[in-house]
């Protein structure tokens, strides 16, 4: 087998065009060059093959680094879903091979959070200083932070090629109603800029702060976040929204979801939003709300839309759980006070 890295483009032309003239294949021969033209200026001629790729196997995890994941490097738990989507879990993977992908596909991220009220006073600043210190290291992102008072977000240094956009929201009498409709939210941000600057999507609840790498790996098509608290439960303790008159309605499901993280593609995240965000409407005019509000209706997304990855609980660990399984908790909840912040 010819070793890509050591071969040039007009090398691989020339067999391939006296491999497919032998088969009596010119026509395909013509656009099978034309093809080979765009693949080699698009993704091979920016980077000399023999920085990232001197055979085979390098040059597959430098197109999809999920092949390299070690599914039984952890026995302790799931690794795997029902549907073949991997379940992220420290010593699954190699961080390294991640980002060398996705840089050299020059991947970027959106963040969008919401920081409504009180919650920016006490979160925000958290937040996002600790997302610069470990959130998609080395990638470019841009944080869209949504808040009523956007006099108030505070000033952060932000590293190199990243960047931060302050919008203003209306700010709901009812926590419920925030919640929800940020659904409608970002997917106007979305359709309105992010689609035409930014390959991925991530959206976090703002009471979070980031403690241990939350990097490349994480990166996806559709990307679920199982919830901490019910990930060890049978599948009957799940609280799924039980009302037939919801939209959010679910007998059963593969796992519970936990909205304080989603993400993947802008298409998909678009996707998962205007879903949400139709179905929440719909709830609405019947007079009904889902038992977890936007968290319900992603479940119901999420159970009809297998995700393409699943974040383990390090990705959004609650501390005052047991934690034999948690090697490195990546993003913790901040400590809650909903007596006094949701009023």
């Amino acid at each position: 087998m010819v070793k890509v890295g050591h071969i040039s483009s007009s090398t691989l032309q020339s067999v391939l065009i006296r491999k497919l003239r032998t088969a009596g294949t010119l026509c395909g021969c013509f656009f099978f060059v034309i093809s080979l033209n765009f693949i080699y200026t698009r993704y091979f001629s920016k980077v000399p093959l023999s920085n990232w790729a001197t055979n085979n196997d390098e040059l597959k995890e430098l197109f999809d680094a999920d092949i390299t994941l070690n599914y039984g490097a952890r026995t302790d738990v799931t690794t795997i879903s029902s549907w073949k989507a991997p379940i992220m879990w420290e010593g699954m993977f190699d961080p390294n091979v991640y980002d060398r992908m996705h840089i050299h596909f020059g991947s970027n991220v959106a963040v969008t959070v919401f920081a409504v009220g009180r919650y920016l006073d006490v979160y925000l600043l958290n937040f996002l200083n600790s997302a610069e210190r470990y959130f998609m290291v080395g990638l470019p992102v841009k944080y869209y932070v949504f808040t009523d008072t956007p006099e108030k977000v505070p000033k952060v240094a932000l590293g190199h090629k990243r960047s931060m956009k302050v919008l203003k929201v209306d700010r709901y009498d009812r926590w419920q109603d925030i919640s929800m409709m940020r659904m409608q939210t970002i997917s106007e941000i979305i359709e309105s800029e992010i689609r035409y600057s930014f390959r991925y999507v991530y959206c976090f609840d703002v009471d979070q702060v980031f403690k241990g790498r939350f990097g490349s790996e994480a990166l996806g098509d559709s990307v679920a976040m199982i919830h901490s608290q019910f990930y060890r439960y049978p599948k009957y303790r799940y609280t799924f929204d039980k009302n037939p008159q919801s939209k959010a309605f679910m007998k059963v499901g593969d796992l519970y979801y936990h909205a304080a993280v989603f993400g993947g593609s802008w298409e998909n995240v678009k996707n998962l939003t205007d879903t949400c965000y139709e179905n929440i409407m719909v709830d609405k005019i019947r007079n009904v709300e889902a038992l977890w509000h936007d968290e319900s209706h992603l479940n119901r997304f999420f159970f009809d839309n297998k995700p393409t990855k699943l974040l383990s609980p390090e990705y959004c660990w609650n501390e005052i759980f047991p934690d034999q399984d948690i090697r490195v908790p990546r993003l913790v909840w901040a400590p809650k006070y909903y007596d006094t912040l949701r009023t």
